[in-house]
């Protein structure tokens, strides 16, 4: 029980500690980006659509084993094989990906990572979502909100 409560916690708490990944373009509406990124994505999903492979990974071979019990007497069982697992793999993801860089990049967009604020900055923020994105700089941070909106501060 203690486990699968830290696991929920770190899943819950990791996203908030994670760099924000976007596409940008300062200057831009946060409103327009997420309309590009959704357009972009239905174009790549056009072209480049799920192809979904089902797999298996290789059978693996038990060996013999020899067991002996304290008496002496010992027994051997026979040699066995475990079936593969199967996996499903969409062949057709990494290509979607790139079609989606690609529209975003004629649209202007570059991909960009920016670091989590330190907790110090976080407090002392106002609450507050970024509508435009803001020119970056080498002290910018984000702040992730619980509503899935985002804050960049440009610290100093």
């Amino acid at each position: 029980m203690k486990t699968r409560l830290a696991t929920l916690i770190l899943t819950l708490a990791l996203p908030a500690c994670a760099p924000l990944t976007l596409y940008y373009k300062a200057g831009t509406p946060v409103a327009t980006v997420q309309r590009d990124t959704t357009a972009c994505q239905v174009v790549a999903l056009r072209d480049a659509p799920v192809a979904n492979q089902v797999r298996r990974t290789p059978p693996r071979y038990v060996p013999p084993r020899r067991v002996c019990n304290a008496s002496g007497a010992c027994s051997t069982t026979g040699g066995y094989y475990l079936p593969g697992d199967v996996y499903t793999v969409d062949v057709n993801a990494p290509l979607r990906k790139r079609v989606e860089n690609q529209c975003m990049a004629d649209r202007g967009y570059s991909p960009a990572s920016i670091p989590a604020c330190p907790a110090g900055v976080k407090q002392a923020a106002p609450v507050g979502a970024t509508s435009t994105l803001p020119r970056l700089t080498p002290k910018s941070c984000a702040i992730r909100n619980s509503d899935g909106s985002f804050q960049i501060v440009n610290q100093g």
